[in-house]
């Protein structure tokens, strides 16, 4: 059975997806060793992240996809994350307050913050002209 790239791209999240919640049961240290080691060069997971987002967003407008349904479903996405977060946030909020404290959150994010930015000006051009 021969996938479209799409269709690659999902089951890749449902391989990883289904590994992450047997290894969770099975041994929950092992993937805490894993993701300490994923996030162990902050950088460069940043980085291949973003090239691998990237390579995501290229094949999902390749597929005909426009960045308004993409931007939707950021939107559905966004918030199953939140409903795993929620109790995870108050840490979070605490260091992006010392951050804007000391003035370097913009120093911090710009790059991410760039790429929502561009992301939203390509789907607001694309609902309103």
């Amino acid at each position: 059975m021969a996938f479209t790239p799409v269709e690659t791209i999902a089951l890749i999240i449902i391989l990883v997806g289904a590994i992450k919640i047997v290894v969770l049961l099975v041994n929950p240290k092992a993937w805490m060793n894993f993701a300490k080691s994923v996030y162990s060069k902050p950088s460069l997971t940043s980085l291949v992240a973003l090239v691998l987002a990237a390579v995501v967003l290229w094949y999902l407008i390749q597929s005909g996809m426009t960045i308004v349904q993409i931007l939707a479903v950021t939107a559905f996405t966004t918030l199953l994350i939140m409903v795993g977060l929620a109790k995870e946030v108050g840490p979070l909020m605490k260091k992006y307050e010392s951050m804007i404290e000391k003035g370097n959150l913009w120093k911090e994010y710009w790059l991410y913050t760039l790429v929502w930015i561009l992301l939203m000006i390509w789907g607001a051009w694309e609902l309103f002209a």
